[in-house]
């Protein structure tokens, strides 16, 4: 059995161990890395004021000059500034983006110089007083891009290159006109570097985003077996010589006295189990064979949640601002529920106002009716209005205050997976849905992988822990590495070499007995 453990370690080690490297090295580049994508805080600091007019469309109008386009009902309505002219944007429930004029209806598709000019505005927001503008130029129009997998509702998107000395660039919507990405050449080059080493995205490009799933869990799998069985040896060999306990020869607690496997050991003994962990985790990530729920809510569920169509009292409500608000909102935007609906005002802050208009507001009872309609069969078990995060409900890294907005509604239900359900109360969007299977996989990927819980939600506290135990998992990667070659080398050498002489070396036989020792 021992015998086993230790072949089972060298051999599954020398396979995986140029993988563990590849890993752990672009694991610490997305550690330091941010997203290329902006976020709706920027999209708000950068967004025109929006000075509405009676004379505008209202959302009834302008929902009827999409009507024929969207496949399913809007799910969500937002009135902007987009190059200069007032435009709904339009969310439907399959996903798909518009942008109808507030002016005459039509839906607007934005052109290379109109993005450019919406590139411009972004630019000269961001820039101090009395500075020359940037210069901008067009690169290219393209519809995939893996930084952009989960917005292809926005596509085409338009590309374009700032003379700014960073390499930084710039991205339409062609649909819509948002400004999506906007990047330096070294926030790019660290995204590539690690989500195309880290998740193997190279095989997305040859459209094998199965393979790339399956590879992707296997390796995952086999690194946590190579890690578990050494960690197994480690304990067995370490000898610490406590209360007079045994001791290897000169004192030493470990058997190694060769540069690379005693920095192995060391690594593997205590940075080991980080390294365990995260190949487990990173296995479980892919989801195999479907063990863990979705995510989110199906696009039944949403519409169920929902309850139908708009109520029919917004329908004719025009576009119109208080004068104190007229010199600081940005966006408008409704929500309903049932027969209940909101009308929300955002500023270039990032703040909510919701907007006093009369037989309009969504209350409790609108929140728990929705909740309801979802639950279909299942009663209500229990609610609470949370003003602070909680295990399952928290923003990331990658995510701000909009993303995971406070005070939240959790309403939990008696199914037998005791689903929760997290609602925004101001605007009624159910923001996520855990139930046990995505609880378990919180901890079991997320809290394992991402070390997003208790005192490490502190950035700079995360950036210190997960530093060191990466740099550790480097070390005992990069011996793994060494260790690796010279086994595989030294295995070719006895295949190829002559048999060995009675009168083998006193140091070739030391040499051979250390490389069954290890």
């Amino acid at each position: 059995m021992i015998r086993l453990l230790y072949l089972t370690h060298r051999w599954v080690g020398v396979a995986l161990a140029s993988f563990m490297l590849l890993w752990l090295s672009s694991g610490l580049i997305i550690a330091y890395s941010s997203s290329l994508l902006t976020t709706p805080e920027d999209r708000l600091s950068h967004a025109q004021i929006l000075h509405p007019e009676n004379s505008w469309l209202s959302f009834g109008e302008a929902l009827g000059a999409v009507v024929h386009d969207a496949r399913q009902e809007i799910v969500n309505s937002r009135l902007a500034r987009v190059d200069d002219e007032p435009v709904w944007l339009l969310e439907d429930a399959s996903g798909e983006r518009f942008a109808a004029s507030a002016i005459d209806g039509d839906i607007r598709s934005y052109s290379v110089d109109d993005a450019m000019r919406i590139a411009r505005r972004w630019l000269a927001a961001d820039s101090t007083s009395g500075k020359a503008p940037l210069a901008v130029s067009y690169v290219d129009t393209f519809d995939a891009s893996s930084a952009l997998r989960n917005h292809q509702a926005y596509k085409p998107f338009h590309r374009f290159a700032v003379d700014d000395g960073f390499g930084s660039e710039l991205i339409v919507s062609a649909k819509t006109g948002e400004v999506l990405q906007v990047s330096t050449l070294w926030r790019r080059s660290l995204y590539y570097a690690g989500n195309f080493i880290h998740l193997f995205r190279p095989l997305d490009f040859l459209r094998a985003g199965d393979l790339r799933r399956n590879t992707l869990f296997w390796c995952g799998l086999f690194a946590f077996v190579a890690g578990a069985t050494g960690i197994v040896i480690g304990w067995l060999r370490w000898k610490p010589g406590f209360f007079g306990g045994r001791t290897y020869s000169g004192g030493r607690t470990q058997p190694y006295r060769e540069f690379w496997l005693r920095y192995h050991f060391w690594a593997g003994l205590i940075g080991g189990a980080f390294a365990v962990l995260w190949a487990f985790s990173g296995a479980l990530s892919t989801n195999p064979m479907q063990i863990f729920s979705e995510p989110t809510a199906s696009p039944e569920e949403l519409a169920r949640f929902r309850g139908g169509d708009w109520p029919s009292t917004i329908a004719a409500h025009a576009p119109e601002l208080s004068p104190e608000l007229r010199e600081s909102v940005v966006e408008i935007g409704w929500s309903h529920l049932g027969d209940q609906a909101q009308l929300l005002a955002y500023d270039r802050s990032g703040r909510r106002i919701a907007l006093d208009v009369s037989d309009v507001g969504l209350d409790k009872d609108a929140l728990l009716a929705a909740a309801q309609r979802l639950a279909g069969e299942q009663a209500i078990a229990g609610q609470a209005l949370l003003t602070n995060y909680d295990s399952y409900y928290y923003p990331n890294r990658r995510q701000g205050a909009l993303d995971r907005p406070l005070p939240v509604m959790r309403i939990d239900l008696s199914d037998s997976a005791h689903t929760s359900l997290y609602i925004d109360p101001q605007d009624g969007r159910l923001v996520t849905k855990i139930d046990s299977s995505r609880r378990a996989y919180r901890w079991l990927y997320v809290a394992l992988h991402h070390w997003d819980f208790g005192w490490l939600h502190q950035h700079a506290v995360w950036i210190v822990w997960i530093t060191i135990w990466i740099s550790l998992g480097l070390v005992l990667a990069l011996s793994s590495v060494v260790i690796g070659w010279r086994r595989l080398r030294r295995t070719v050498d006895i295949k190829i070499a002559p048999p060995r002489l009675a009168g083998a070396s006193t140091e070739g036989q030391s040499q051979a007995m250390s490389g069954r020792m290890n």
